[in-house]
């Protein structure tokens, strides 16, 4: 007979950027996205992600330091793979960085790394920061190539970029919004037989964080801008927990049979 366990919890991480967008809007020292960290920490965050980009317009080099000095949570540093990031993060050494395409002419990140065509620019960069001792992911999109190309760089890490399934629901655009969710479901499978640990997140909310806890093979969620929205309403802790409760609700659906196969 088969034995059919749980499967493991899957982690939280929350995005403090916003906060830290609103704070600069006006200028000044708050809200402060420190205080914000330490909430979600409370809340049942597992990790804090903060995006340090080349024109600071949220997250500041000040709010790296105290993050790591003063929240009992670990940082996912959010980074793109240039010599001065580089630099900030070998000298801060956070837990985890997370290498992001970045460009000036954005509003948020707008899709995944190509490492496919950037595997040699990239690899220096994740060699120095694995010799640093720091956690390296990779954020992709879920294709197989881009999956194949992160294995080769030897990251223990990607995470999927969610975004396109997130705003094909909202859009309402049905076939496209399951043809990315097989992707992402395909992806995630994929890049676990190649022994990468996945994460995934961009544009998640409630109901699509339920969902797509269903994927046993993801074991994180990375979650920011809808919170800091929902918190105006709810409050960040309350937006915080009922995210978590969402994913638990996902989580909790599936049943895992020996291997770790979604058992019928």
């Amino acid at each position: 007979m088969e034995q059919v366990t749980r499967a493991p919890k899957i982690r939280l991480g929350i995005n403090i950027d916003h906060v830290a967008t609103l704070r600069n809007a006006r200028g000044g020292v708050l809200p402060d996205p420190i205080r914000a960290a330490q909430l979600a920490a409370d809340a049942g965050a597992d990790n804090i992600t903060a995006h340090l980009r080349e024109d600071r317009r949220h997250i500041r080099d000040e709010d790296i330091a105290r993050l790591l000095a003063e929240v009992d949570c670990p940082l996912n540093m959010e980074m793109a793979a240039t010599d001065e990031m580089t630099g900030i993060a070998l000298a801060a050494k956070p837990p985890w960085t997370c290498l992001v395409p970045e460009r000036r002419q954005e509003r948020t990140t707008e899709g995944g790394l190509d490492v496919v065509a950037q595997h040699n620019a990239l690899a220096p960069v994740v060699a120095s920061l694995a010799d640093a001792g720091i956690q390296v992911s990779l954020f992709i999109g879920a294709e197989r190539a881009q999956i194949e190309a992160a294995a080769r760089l030897d990251v223990p890490a990607i995470e999927i970029h969610t975004g396109g399934w997130c705003d094909a629901i909202a859009e309402g655009r049905k076939a496209d919004a399951e043809a990315e969710w097989q992707a992402i479901v395909d992806g995630a499978a994929y890049a676990h037989s190649l022994g990468l640990e996945v994460h995934a997140g961009h544009g998640l909310n409630y109901v699509t964080a339920e969902k797509i806890s269903t994927i046993p093979q993801i074991v994180e969620l990375n979650i920011g801008h809808f919170l800091v929205g929902e918190a105006v309403f709810v409050g960040l802790g309350e937006s915080i927990r009922r995210i978590r409760a969402a994913m638990d609700r996902g989580r909790d659906s599936l049943r895992l049979g020996e291997g770790g196969r979604v058992a019928s």
